[in-house]
């Protein structure tokens, strides 16, 4: 038998085959994966576009089986956690419009069918819970919904600490430059203002989102030091506002973002600490990293043009083929078993040749929010996955996310 061969029977005989994606049809066929998660706080479940139907599916089986069955507490999602209160509000019996809630997050990758399933499902599980499960945004960006809250609760104060940070509202990352670095400087005031007031935590939790934007918005894209750029910062970010979660000791928190945020180790040889990095550094064995792969299909996404987005404009859809390089980790799932299915790398013996497959340098498909047209087909992230990912679900074929 070669190594190849070796390596595939291993994958073979790990795989928990999955008995469709659709969710509410019950998760039996998650079961073996019980024990993979035992003792975890923090299940980091990733996906590699943010634009492919399956990954909204199987997320939801998943989450399905993480509340149902191991007591899980909390959905925090890659969406404005300043916006996600009013979907929590929905979800937690609340009277609310849950498309416009959606749309709210400022998001399109979430302004799905398959994500108002998700929404829509928590809300008839918490309607008859006896611990209702909560929605939670962790990303800073979007706040403003957080500055409307904080004009309320400041009331004559308002005007002087919070119009420096007006522009907070309409920026967007990546989309013209940075804004003046003063701006962190004037939201650290507003959270200095409220730490010292008689206001409820609210307001400082609102307050500290918006420093947390304003933080981002006045970084750039790219700096010869990596830890003074927008993305580092916000993976911190991601990872703090998840911690803040955890804050009760009860709480078990399913965490969706994209396997770029999810995995537990750093880009660019350590010098981009991840979302999933960090907290593997707090949490340890607590926290599970699951990278969401596919072997092929369609996904939606933005193209740029010129080097350049433009946000009005709508995502279009993509397709990739199922490629058969032994270097690409797709290609070794798919000729292990083509249909879906969940692996966990983390426990279990392993022959010596699998465990150099897992800590030689590999490659995975990944796609953001944004594609470059002419190259996509040939994008692909670095990856060693016995430092990178706990387990991988491979979904064998995607179709494009159903936007609402």
């Amino acid at each position: 038998m070669t190594t190849e061969d070796e390596v595939t029977e291993w994958l073979r005989s790990r795989a928990i085959p999955l008995n469709g994606l659709t969710p509410g049809t019950g998760t039996d066929d998650l079961a073996p994966f019980r024990v993979a998660l035992d003792g975890v706080r923090v299940a980091g479940l990733g996906e590699a576009t943010h634009g492919s139907r399956e990954f909204f599916l199987i997320r939801h089986g998943m989450l399905e089986f993480l509340v149902e069955e191991l007591g899980f507490t909390t959905l925090a999602v890659e969406a404005s956690a300043s916006a996600s209160r009013a979907v929590d509000d929905y979800v937690q019996g609340g009277s609310g419009d849950p498309v416009e809630a959606l749309a709210g997050l400022g998001f399109w990758t979430l302004h799905t069918a398959e994500m108002l399933a998700v929404v829509q499902w928590l809300r008839e599980h918490n309607r008859t819970a006896s611990r209702k499960v909560r929605f939670a945004g962790i990303d800073p960006q979007h706040p403003a919904a957080s500055l409307d809250a904080l004009r309320a609760h400041l009331g004559d104060d308002a005007p002087a600490l919070l119009d420096p940070l007006a522009p907070l509202a309409g920026k967007r990352l990546g989309v013209g430059p940075p804004l003046d670095r003063r701006i962190e400087a004037d939201a650290r005031r507003v959270e200095d203002f409220l730490a010292g007031a008689s206001l409820p935590d609210e307001a400082l939790a609102h307050a500290r989102i918006v420093h947390q934007s304003a933080d981002l918005a006045s970084r750039p894209l790219r700096h010869p030091d990596p830890a003074q750029t927008v993305s580092v910062a916000r993976d911190r970010y991601l990872a703090d506002n998840v911690d803040l979660l955890l804050t009760d000791p009860d709480a078990r928190v399913a965490l969706w973002a994209h396997n770029g945020h999810i995995m537990k180790g750093d880009h660019s040889g350590g010098s981009m600490p991840t979302m999933g990095s960090h907290l593997r550094q707090r949490h340890g064995e607590a926290y599970y990293a699951l990278g969401v792969l596919f072997g092929a299909g369609r996904f939606r996404a933005r193209r740029r043009r010129f080097g350049k987005v433009d946000p009005a404009t709508p995502p279009i859809t993509f397709r990739v083929p199922l490629v058969r390089r032994s270097k690409i980790v797709e290609a070794r799932l798919a000729t292990a078993r083509p249909g879906d299915h969940v692996i966990d790398l983390r426990s279990g013996p392993r022959p010596q040749t699998v465990k150099r497959w897992l800590g030689e340098p590999l490659r995975m498909r990944s796609y953001g929010g944004l594609v470059r047209r002419l190259v996509y087909k040939r994008s692909y992230m670095p990856t060693v996955l016995a430092e990178h990912f706990d387990g991988i679900a491979f979904v064998f074929e995607t179709t494009a996310s159903t936007p609402l």
